[in-house]
């Protein structure tokens, strides 16, 4: 029954996120202009057919701290192919120049952010400090095999998740948050060796990113100086 609940709940949080469409629009705020002492910015990455909406309680804490956080509209709702997304979000940083970027995601967005990871440890320039992950199964979903379309992207022997479950080197700069329970990413799925894993008290895939002590896991872990 608890499970029975917390997909309730889950589907619930799905159906004001989209709400959040029709109130807040389609386009995200704008980050705030970085002053010199500023905190480090922030690029939020939503997952599979999600907006920035589904992450704005995150958005909204962090912005309060003074962080530039960062929504990029061109992902619309994030269809298309993990690499085709992350060259999108790296062409966006280094068109803004930014530097010590920690990236927050959920679900496919830190399949994206850990491509990015993996680009910037290569890169000339590191602009790329960290990420912390909801939900994201590095290791894909084998639900994704009777799936359509994009998630099947999250098959389990999909070479991009052989390639990004592989790529250990940048495992240290990542905090992967998991839920007790989740629908969709089987328990251990989110697990990454060397990596700050977190098991969150609480079930659900989406839900969990408006909840509170949730939000406390990924503020106490975005740096708060350069």
């Amino acid at each position: 029954m608890r499970r029975i609940g917390s997909i309730v709940a889950d589907y619930a949080y799905v159906g004001r996120s989209r709400l959040r469409y029709w109130r807040y629009g389609s386009r995200p705020p704008a980050p705030i202009d970085a002053a010199p002492d500023a905190p480090p910015p922030v690029l939020l990455i939503p997952g599979v057919f999600e907006t920035w909406h589904y992450l704005k309680p995150i958005r909204d804490r962090l912005a309060a701290l003074g962080h530039p956080v960062h929504s990029v509209p061109e992902l619309g709702f994030n269809r298309h192919p993990i690499p085709e997304m992350a060259a999108l979000l790296t062409a966006y940083v280094e068109h803004r120049e930014l530097t010590d970027v920690t990236i927050v995601a959920h679900s496919k967005g830190g399949l994206i952010g850990k491509t990015m990871l993996v680009a910037d440890e290569r890169a000339p320039v590191s602009r790329l400090t960290r990420m912390i992950s909801i939900n994201t199964p590095y290791h894909g979903s084998p639900l994704a095999r009777f799936a359509m379309g994009p998630w099947r992207e999250f098959v389990p022997t999909r070479p991009v998740i052989v390639e990004l479950s592989a790529a250990a080197s940048v495992n240290a700069r990542i905090t992967s948050l998991h839920s007790r329970f989740d629908q969709y990413v089987p328990a251990g799925n989110s697990v990454l060796e060397g990596a700050d894993n977190v098991a969150l008290p609480f079930d659900g895939h989406f839900r969990v990113l408006g909840l509170p002590p949730v939000i406390d896991e990924v503020i106490a872990r975005v740096p708060r100086t350069r």
